[in-house]
């Protein structure tokens, strides 16, 4: 019999109720609108400029040609091909092209936008 039992805690009932009035119903249960009600928002400008939008996009591009250029080839699965597997595409180029990829990502979101002149 281990010595370091856990002791058994009686269950006790639980006598808080809720005060009369304080929970509050948040959804309106309107006939047109929606199930899922998302807040208007009062800012009518985008959080980027086109051109970080632009460099994402570039950027995107690139490390999804950078996991093309790492992916596999139309040889036999049962069949080790060294050089294939070891070719300067797949070990070299490939997370080159991977890491640019990632580094203009930093860059777009890091490049201030181009701010309107105040008149």
């Amino acid at each position: 019999m281990a010595k370091n039992q856990p002791k058994s805690i009686p269950a006790t009932k639980s006598t808080v109720k809720p005060i009369a009035g304080s929970v509050k119903s948040t959804v309106k249960s309107t006939q047109n609108s929606s199930w899922l009600k998302l807040p208007g928002s009062q800012n009518t400008q985008l959080l980027f400029d086109k051109t970080n939008y632009m460099l994402m996009a570039v950027s995107a591009l690139l490390i999804i040609i950078g996991f093309a250029l790492m992916s596999g080839g139309n040889t036999d699965p049962k069949i080790f091909n060294e050089a294939e597997i070891y070719s300067f595409r797949r070990i070299t180029l490939a997370p080159i092209t991977i890491i640019i990829g990632f580094l203009v990502m930093v860059l777009a979101i890091l490049k201030k936008p181009v701010t309107a002149i105040a008149e």
